[in-house]
């Protein structure tokens, strides 16, 4: 299991005339955990897709049990529980503290510049093969 951590300043822009985040932007913080979990790993996105690959969400799926507020801190805690065959699927927990406020998962699949699904290139397989290689 791999787990990464990103903090967030709610922006004043993401929230609505209450002072509430609105829903979607909790999509874009997931893709800001995701992003981080890659680099970590050692998989830059930028990289693919000068490789000539995409990962499009093909399923997403959110919990929303308390809002964030404009100028919380939070903490979005990115998980990849099992290692990638042709679907990468990631789960989200964003907290306020130790206050959970969403839950929520993403699934991607690779695909080429024209959109066709395709394997995940040799050099991600590689990585993902080294960071779940069990002990021993």
């Amino acid at each position: 299991m791999i787990v990464s951590r990103s903090q967030i300043h709610v922006r004043y822009a993401e929230t609505d005339m209450m002072g509430i985040v609105y829903h979607g932007n909790y999509l874009t913080w997931f893709e800001v955990g995701r992003t981080q979990l890659l680099r970590e790993c050692g998989v830059v996105y930028r990289d693919l897709e000068a490789r000539g690959y995409r990962l499009p969400v093909i399923e997403v799926g959110a919990k929303y049990l308390r809002p964030a507020l404009y100028d919380d801190e939070i903490t979005v805690i990115t998980t990849l529980a099992e290692k990638p065959l042709l679907r990468i699927r990631l789960d989200y927990e964003v907290k306020r503290g130790d206050e959970p406020l969403v839950t929520g998962f993403t699934v991607h699949g690779f695909v080429n510049l024209q959109g066709a699904p395709v394997r995940p290139p040799a050099v991600f397989t590689e990585k993902m093969r080294e960071l779940f290689a069990g002990p021993g």
